[in-house]
Formats: structure tokens, sequence, C-alpha cells
């Protein structure tokens, strides 16, 4: 039987450290902001941001928020990235995506500062990744690291799977893993006998958004399972891209969903908006 990683518990005690960072500087007169815009009406997405919202209150960080109708146009949205980008007293800045359509994703994320991208989406930030000379990590990824850390797993040496490869998480999943020696396969809708290379892993990262995809006999006995999915099982309950049920009984340790990867992405954001703070001060 699997050990469960609670991400709950992990992130609470993230959060509580920073938490008491921020307090310090507030002494000072002088507290990390975090800008959030959300564009339309994505239910899904105004979760996220009121989740957000309640994590900046938490930690004690000033939160701006900016409710933009669907028929915002690009010129009006990147405007209001300029005026961000020149703001003292916004440290970060995050879009929320998926932006509605008509609306230039890409271009939206390159006019993001990249000492404000605490997202860690822009080309500039993404190419420090890949060079190990990062400002930040994207929130995901890194959640899932300090995950995988938790179990006192050491990556160094052992055979790393990421199911899937988006630019989110998939693929930078797969640089931060690498980063500590692991020796990294990433997985995608192409690859040949998944659960031939899924049942070679130590370390079993899955994010493709297919509701139990994973199932026991694709997961090697002992392995450190992450699962990032939040999707609806067939009775629309919500569940991950691992059949848990079936994959605790194998593996040494696993996510449950919820409850495992998703707080630590806020966590991570957190954390991010914190050090574009204190970079932005020139004190690391």
């Amino acid at each position: 039987m699997a050990t469960l990683i609670d991400g709950k518990a992990v992130s609470a005690r993230i959060r509580g450290e920073i938490r008491d960072e921020v307090a310090e500087l507030a002494k000072a007169g002088k507290v990390p902001g975090l800008a959030v815009v959300l564009v339309g009406e994505d239910p899904a997405s105004k979760v996220y941001v009121n989740n957000k919202k309640k994590a900046c209150a938490e930690v004690g960080f000033r939160s701006f928020e900016y409710l933009l109708p669907a028929t915002t146009t690009n010129e009006e949205l990147l405007s209001l990235i300029d005026t961000l980008n020149e703001d003292p007293e916004v440290d970060g800045i995050l879009v929320q995506l998926p932006l509605p359509k008509g609306l230039d994703e890409r271009a939206v994320i390159e006019r993001i500062n990249p000492a404000k991208d605490v997202d860690a989406f822009h080309p500039d930030n993404v190419g420090r990744i890949m060079t190990g000379q990062y400002r930040f990590l994207p929130c995901t990824p890194a959640g899932v690291m300090e995950l995988i850390h938790e179990t006192g797993t050491e990556v160094c040496g052992k055979n790393c799977v990421v199911v899937g490869r988006s630019n989110i998480v998939g693929k930078p999943m797969a640089m931060l893993l690498l980063a500590e020696n692991g020796t990294v396969t990433v997985c995608h809708s192409r690859t040949r006998d998944l659960a031939s290379v899924c049942a070679g892993a130590d370390i079993l990262v899955v994010a493709v958004g297919r509701a139990k995809m994973v199932t026991a006999d694709m997961v090697k006995p002992g392995a450190v399972v992450i699962d990032v999915g939040m999707d609806r099982d067939e009775n629309g309950k919500l569940c991950g891209d691992v059949d848990f049920d079936s994959v605790k009984e194998v593996a040494s340790a696993i996510t449950p969903v919820p409850g495992g990867v998703g707080p630590m992405t806020i966590a991570m954001l957190m954390k991010n908006t914190l050090t574009a703070f204190k970079l932005r001060r020139g004190n690391k």
C-alpha cells in the first residue's frame, strides 16, 4: 500500500514559511504584490483566480484583481499589461489561461515583463530554465518536485517518465527532473507501447487530462507516482489521470486527486511572487 503524498500539508507548510517572511518585510513597510488578470466568464478560471486571491490574503501579499469582459480586445489587454509592468506596487503578473477566442495568448505572455512573469511562461524565463539560470520555476512542475522531495526520494540516477508534453507541465517537468540528474523519458500521444515505458519508471509523473488512464499494470512496484490530472470519472466524480485505487496497491508513494498537486501549484505561485519581490529590490 502506497504512502499518500499530502499536497495540502506540504503546501500549508510552504505558505506558512512565506507568511512568516512577509510579516518581517511588512515591518519595513513593503510587501509583495500580485496582479491577477481574468478575461471572460470561464467558471473554472474564476475558481482558480479566487483561490489565488485567498492565498495572497493568507500569506500577506497585496492582491490586485482585474476582471475583464470576454469582449476585451488584444490592444486593451496588452495596454493593461503595460500598465502593470510599470506599476512599482506589482511584483508579479498572472494572466489566467486559457483566454477567450480571438485573443493572442502568445502575444500576451510575451508582453509581460519577464521579471514579473511569476508563471514562468515568457520565452526568456523558459530559456533560463533550459540553461539552469532561472528566476522562477513553472508553478506546477516546481510543486511536483517539492512533493517528490517530500517522499525522501533521490531523483539522481532514477528512471523518470513524464506522460504529457505540454509547455506548462510536461516539458518543464522533464527539465527539472533532468536538472537533478534523473534519466528522463517524455511520453505523448505518439509514444509506442506507453504501458511498457511507464512500467520502467522509478518516478512517474502523469499530466495528460485523461481520467484514470494509468492503471496498476503500467506502474513499476515501488514507484513514486505523481498525478497532475484533474478530470471527472464516469460518475462525474473528481479524479486524476491515474487509477488511484489500483495504483496505490503497487506504488510506494502516490498523490491523491484532489489534495495532491493542486494545492502545490498555488503555493509555488506565492513563492515565485516573493522571489520576484526580492529580485526587483536586489536581494535574493
